[in-house]
């Protein structure tokens, strides 16, 4: 122990640990004894020789001698006792962020092979022995395996293939009917948006939902069109039908455009082969949907000669809307073969499946994400095909997977991701002017061939549900090779696994007008590129060979914030959180706004946001009714403590409009549409005939009973990019206000003369000329869904909603100040009392 001194605590803290350290250190010193001076074996010799041999005794008595050094001995002992007893850091304390597990904590083999042996001295020796492997009390075969001990957990809620994996290493939460993955548990929200923008990043997106349909090619394509957006290409063109490209839509209610979105799909073709002539067997819940439903209306009136082939189609959804889909899916089918064999044809079938637990989706999105899939899986030698080999070689050199053409499938067979584990990552030429090389992975253009894959087939699927071989199995190949770390080389009774390869691209969409008659005014956006990368899907099963190759990359690993941060900051409009007027999106924002009204409650009024003083309407959630006008604005502010009471007359509720109802205009088609119907004197009849267009390209109704001009144009919701033109960030369910004519010119002018001086902007004044008068409530146009502090661009911006016909006042707006194709309008936080200038333009997709 450290000497104690009188002075003990004056000492610091440091200096404290400094002394207990010193003291550790010290090996003690035995005093030179009288009889040990006299002692000529062990003792030291006290004539000086010449010669250092002679002074040596001719024999020595080793009972003697280690009697004599005994306390030394004992003293050495001690000192390496007591140092490792000192020390403050364990062996899984010196290790990197990224290398700390919590199960390290137990687990001697959680640490590298370098620390174990210390790992091992730092375990007491009872915890050592607890933990060691002991006879199984029960017999083989009443034993528990692992597998079935975590099946009662999951009664409630559907874990993913890589859960334990995520849950060691995550925060984890119950959401959609699965238990997924919100953020590391490390601080990461910076480092993963540098992986998003100069590295890479890995999601487990097994949740997401995939039906499949199977049947007559235009039987498909008739159901297809039936409650997909007819916005953009059909999914039944020849460039998707032909298997090679994936098509990004939005599924509706069959037949109810523009109204009863349900949220966006992916759809993707199955390749045309000479195996493909006939019907494949169904797989999972399947179900053969013949003649059923009440019409179809106007849908396939004549049947198309062509595509007579069967097909197989996927159709992958996000898990909250899965239900709809497959039953719209179902609806869809139901009357176009309701239509088909009332007039006579041959009787036909489209068989539907839920095929959810049959494969595993891991999403890699970065410029590096190309290097990743390349060091991470390793193609079968058997694949002879030149287009595939070409595509494959250019993978090393790839500076982004948005060189790629959007959407392009790939499949292709890799051999077992064990045998070649740890994966060595690719690396780009470097030229003599030490850039990276430029690729020719754009020579390689989609095609049926490069997209072939037999993961479509579910005898495959089924007979991999469970590899061949076992990790311990792999491991003892291993060992007998001759070099250690040695890749293994395929045999014949290894697994080869069939993989779909798809090109995913993250992109600003367009805006209202690409021309500005006042450039001066706009603010460069550095988000024109997007994010783009690889959407990997491999059977079941096979999830953990593949997750343990790709995160031994160097990838990071993100999230559902990661995941959502990565389409914020690309400007992209995130499902489920930005689509007003959905199912998914109510059954969100109602389950967000009671955990924190429940929160703001528990609060003592002190300590808590007082709304009712700032003039916010509505705190929790949007109130979207109120600000399309449908409704009016509830006369109690929220959160008042009169809340409970009743009123002692009784006051007729204001009626709500029937006749109108609220539904979200979006698609690729958005820009071009709304700059088409401001540009007419009468912007509802444009509105009108652009749906009425939008139906007969799908072979629909032109417009639903009961629907006027009047009610499309009063209940049309749509989304807009709004970006903070000074200080400060827009925070989720902030206000969207109207300036009024005069105030929006002086602030404008003030802008433009602090920008034209290049200096910083006095915020703090233009605030208090502007922005701190809190505008009324009956003046909101519109609520922010998402908003932060974007780091690509530098400055705040948000993802909100306006009404269609707020969006064309501010239009009228800003032509009548000359301001080109500027939109402006102010924002207020819901808990602030300052109003800051932003700029709006109109989100397409």
């Amino acid at each position: 122990m450290p000497p104690k001194r009188p002075n003990d605590d004056e000492l610091t803290a440091t200096q404290r640990k400094r002394q207990k350290m010193d003291s550790a250190r010290t090996i003690a010193v035995q005093s030179m004894s009288r009889s040990a001076k006299d002692n000529s074996v062990a003792g030291p010799s006290k004539v000086t020789f010449t010669n250092s041999l002679a002074g040596l005794p001719s024999a020595l008595d080793v009972e003697r001698f280690a009697e004599a050094r005994a306390f030394e001995i004992n003293a050495m002992e001690q000192s390496m006792k007591d140092i490792k007893e000192a020390k403050t850091t364990r062996v899984w304390q010196e290790l990197p962020r990224h290398l700390r597990r919590r199960a390290a904590s137990h687990d001697v083999r959680r640490v590298p092979v370098r620390l174990r042996e210390k790992a091992r001295a730092e375990m007491d020796t009872a915890r050592r022995k607890a933990l060691g492997r002991s006879k199984p009390k029960r017999g083989r075969e009443k034993r528990i395996t692992r597998t079935e001990s975590f099946l009662p957990r999951q009664r409630d809620k559907t874990w993913l293939e890589t859960h334990i994996w995520h849950a060691k290493r995550m925060h984890m939460e119950t959401i959609w009917g699965y238990k997924l993955a919100l953020t590391p548990t490390e601080k990461s929200f910076r480092p993963s948006h540098r992986a998003s923008v100069h590295g890479a990043i890995l999601h487990d997106a097994s949740y997401f939902g995939l039906i499949e349909i199977q049947g007559l090619e235009a039987d498909m394509k008739a159901t297809l069109d039936y409650f997909c957006d007819p916005q953009g290409p059909s999914p039944g063109a020849k460039r998707y039908t032909t298997g090679a490209r994936v098509l990004d839509t939005h599924a509706y209610e069959p037949g109810e455009f523009p109204y009863a979105l349900l949220g966006p799909v992916e759809i993707i073709w199955r390749p045309v082969t000479p195996t493909t002539t006939t019907k494949d067997g169904t797989s999972g819940a399947s179900e053969n949907v013949a003649s059923q439903g009440t019409g179809m209306g106007k849908a396939k009136a004549k049947e198309p000669q062509q595509a007579t082939a069967a097909r197989t189609v996927w159709i992958r959804c996000h898990p909250s809307i899965f239900d709809g889909v497959y039953n719209a899916i179902r609806t869809s089918a139901s009357l176009f073969l309701d239509g088909h064999n009332k007039s006579g044809g041959e009787r036909r079938e489209i068989s539907i499946a839920d095929i959810r637990e049959h494969v595993n989706v891991f999403e890699i999105t970065g410029p590096k994400s190309s290097q990743v899939i390349k060091g991470g899986i390793r193609p079968v030698n058997a694949d002879k095909r030149d287009e595939f080999r070409k595509f494959w070689a250019s993978l090393t050199d790839l500076q982004s997977a948005g060189s790629v053409p959007r959407g392009m499938v790939i499949g292709f067979k890799v051999d077992d991701p064990r045998l070649s584990f740890p994966p060595k990552n690719a690396k780009p030429k470097i030229n003599k002017d030490d850039f990276p090389s430029l690729s020719n992975a754009t020579i390689t253009f989609p095609t049926s061939t490069i997209a072939q894959s037999e993961i479509w087939e579910e005898s495959i699927r089924h007979a991999l549900r469970k590899p061949k071989y076992k990790m311990k199995d792999i491991d003892e190949r291993k060992s007998k090779n001759l070099v250690p770390g040695t890749p293994l080389s395929p045999e014949r009774q290894d697994n080869r696994i069939p993989v779909l390869l798809i090109q995913r691209s993250v992109e600003k969409p367009s805006l209202i007008s690409e021309s500005s008659s006042s450039s001066s005014l706009r603010l460069d956006d550095n988000s024109s590129n997007g994010l783009h990368g690889w959407t990997l899907i491999v059977p079941s099963g096979w999830a953990m060979p593949f997750w343990m190759s790709l995160t031994h990359t160097g990838t990071r690993v993100g999230g559902q914030r990661e995941r959502q941060t990565q389409v914020f900051e690309a400007g992209v409009a995130c499902f489920p959180f930005d689509y007003p007027f959905t199912s998914s999106y109510e059954q969100q924002v109602n389950a967000t706004a009671a955990e924190e009204q429940e929160n703001w409650e528990k609060k003592p009024p002190a300590k808590r946001v007082n709304y009712d003083a700032l003039g916010t309407r509505s705190p929790w959630k949007p109130d979207w009714p109120v600000v399309l006008g449908l409704q009016s604005a509830p006369t109690d502010p929220p959160g008042d403590e009169f809340d409970d009471l009743v009123p002692t007359q009784r006051e007729e509720p204001a009626a709500a409009n029937t006749e109108t109802k609220p539904w979200l205009l979006c698609g690729p088609e958005v820009p071009s549409i709304v700059n088409s119907i401001f540009s007419l004197l009468n912007p509802s009849a444009g509105l009108l005939e652009e749906v009425k267009r939008l139906r007969m390209k799908r072979n629909l109704d032109p417009v639903r009973s009961g629907i006027t001009a009047d009610a499309l144009w009063r209940g049309a919701l749509v989304r807009i990019r709004v970006t903070i033109m000074g200080r400060g960030s827009p925070e989720k369910l902030a206000s969207i206000y109207k300036s009024e004519d005069v105030e929006l010119k002086e602030w404008i002018k003030l802008r433009a003369v602090t920008q034209g001086c290049g200096r910083q902007i006095d915020s703090d004044g233009e605030e208090t000329q502007f922005g701190n008068t809190i505008p009324p409530s009956e003046a909101i146009i519109g609520y922010v869904t998402t908003g932060n502090y974007s780091l690509s661009r530098g400055q705040g911006f948000a993802i909100g909603a306006m009404p269609l016909a707020r969006v064309h006042e501010l239009k009228q707006q800003a032509d009548k100040l000359l301001l080109g194709s500027c939109l402006y309008a102010k924002v207020r936080d819901r808990g602030a009392t300052i109003c800051r200038l932003v700029r709006v333009e109109i989100l397409g997709s």
